[in-house]
């Protein structure tokens, strides 16, 4: 007796191999046979004649390790396909949080309403635990987190007893069921540290078996010696290199793509293991006070909001970021995405260009002067990226897709704050994975069918170290996605964002049926991994 079987399915099975038609069976949380046909009964029987069944979508950038704790359903997830999120990018992770840590990540309890609190993951594992999550949970631990626990927010130069201090919560985090390191070398504290003081925390923790995932120092400008620089560290340490949403930002560094994939390809040639992550658009969304150049953000928010409001240093602000923004044109393409104030929702949607002429103001001085009012919380979407480029980015054999997304509910939000969201966030986190199969595979062929599933599954887990997971065989882990190759699209749009794909069936988490005929189920079983 089998608990589910999917009948007449073509399997995509993850490893890149061509489809076949079969019956899979499962029991349990697993797969328990998968042939030609089966016959045996089944509490629950799909008739999947037309269906793709592919492994459960990897999502290898996400950031819901607070979002998730509240949002368990996991809607703009489940809904696109994704059973497994890697959480921790960007030097940002749920734990560990001592010191500096607790005063500045407070902030991000208070957003997302989660009530309890934590330091470790072990305890942080226990509340995602007790909050049943529909979704897998794997994560790295951010290097921000370690580096703002025993050094705070400071520009200071780590000392070896500091990368000793850190190296012992990097150990810990790992025994706790950290996958790997991540930095945010744009962000701060990691804007501050040194390539040498990764490289000696990487090497004092003795991670060098897992991996380390990056938003590099620059994704733009100094693109290249960014890359370069993330490349040494593999070089020197011997950890997995992924570079977090590969992207050659600005039309001034367009013409870097042949650079940027000769010093990943020579870097793999020589060894060294290197893997990347794109979501299929043209346009970023980070924190809008990333626009500012990085010693603004020295000393945590409050060290900024008074840096923002003494005169003599915001003219240096002013004065530094028009040495390296074009004005109008720049502005132009960053929107508002989310705020936190009434007042200011309005804006939500508009660029800071249109948003500043709309009250007769300078660019520069209406989007300090929102930061300023809003306390830095504004987040945005900077149109900065170039369209070839990103297909070839997504043809590269190590590349994979994250939505470089948090969790959002979708269901019952009409835009204006209810679930707790608000605001116009962009699309990728609604839209990412069927979007890269719909477009970019199905409709523009970039990539076959089977390669474009293996990098959205079987190469995720096998680079990430998710065992039994992004494969359909036998005793793996029942995640499997069902979908309609002929209906599968995105209909999130910038202007519009919380909508849910189409074309996405079935999705099973650990055996048991989360999405039935494109709507949730209500059943959470995800696990963390």
């Amino acid at each position: 007796m089998l608990d589910v079987l999917i009948k007449n399915a073509l399997i995509c099975d993850g490893t890149g191999g061509q489809p076949y038609s079969a019956d899979i069976g499962v029991s349990g949380s697993k797969i328990a046979v998968i042939a030609d046909s089966i016959n045996l009964n089944a509490e629950l029987t799909i008739e999947a004649d037309g269906l793709i069944a592919a492994p459960g979508f990897i999502d290898v950038h996400s950031h819901s390790e607070f979002s998730l704790t509240t949002h368990p359903e996991a809607d703009s997830k489940l809904l696109q396909g994704v059973t497994t999120e890697i959480n921790g990018n960007c030097g940002f992770s749920a734990a560990p949080i001592y010191n500096d840590a607790q005063q500045q990540l407070e902030k991000e309890f208070l957003h997302h309403r989660v009530q309890r609190r934590w330091q470790t993951f072990k305890e942080y594992n226990k509340v995602l635990s007790e909050a049943k999550p529909a979704i897998n949970f794997a994560t790295l631990t951010g290097q921000g987190n370690i580096r703002g626990s025993v050094l705070g927010y400071e520009n200071k130069e780590a000392a070896s007893g500091d990368i000793e201090k850190m190296a012992a919560l990097l150990r810990d985090s790992v025994a706790d069921g950290s996958i790997g390191l991540s930095t945010g070398l744009i962000y701060s504290p990691g804007v501050f540290s040194t390539n040498d003081e990764l490289i000696g925390l990487i090497r004092r923790a003795g991670v060098a078996p897992l991996i380390y995932a990056t938003h590099m120092r620059s994704e733009s400008d100094a693109l290249i010696e960014s890359i370069e620089d993330t490349i040494e560290v593999g070089r020197q340490t011997g950890i997995k290199i992924h570079l977090s949403h590969l992207k050659t930002a600005g039309k001034q560094n367009w013409h870097k793509i042949d650079a940027v994939i000769n010093l990943i390809e020579k870097a793999v040639s020589e060894g060294i293991r290197v893997t990347c992550d794109r979501y299929p658009y043209t346009a970023s969304q980070t924190s809008l006070d990333t626009a500012l150049p990085a010693w603004t953000y020295e000393g945590g928010d409050e060290a900024e909001l008074a840096r923002l409001n003494n005169p003599t240093e915001l003219k240096r602000i002013k004065a530094e970021t028009a040495a390296f923004r074009e004005n109008d044109s720049y502005w132009k393409g960053v929107l508002v995405s989310s705020v936190k104030t009434e007042k200011n929702r309005h804006l939500e949607g508009m660029s800071i260009a249109d948003a500043a002429s709309a009250v007769r103001a300078k660019p520069i001085d209406f989007a300090i002067g929102l930061l300023i009012e809003e306390r830095l919380a504004v987040d945005a979407i900077f149109f900065s990226m170039n369209e070839d480029n990103l297909r070839r980015i997504l043809s590269l054999p190590m590349c994979m897709v994250g939505s470089d997304s948090s969790v959002r509910p979708i269901a019952g939000h009409n835009g204006n704050g209810s679930n707790g969201q608000s605001g116009k966030p962009h699309p990728r986190g609604f839209g990412s994975f069927p979007r890269y199969l719909s477009k970019y595979v199905l409709s523009e062929g970039l990539m076959s069918l089977p390669e474009a599933i293996r990098k959205i599954t079987g190469l995720p887990a096998e680079t990430f170290g998710l065992k039994d997971r992004g494969v359909l065989r036998e005793n793996a882990y029942a995640d499997i996605t069902l979908f309609n190759e002929n209906t599968i699209r995105d209909t999130s749009e910038y202007a519009s964002p919380w909508s849910a794909p189409e074309g996405i069936e079935y999705v099973f988490v650990n055996g048991r049926l989360a999405v039935k005929d494109g709507t949730l189920t209500a059943t959470r079983v995800g696990m963390v991994l």
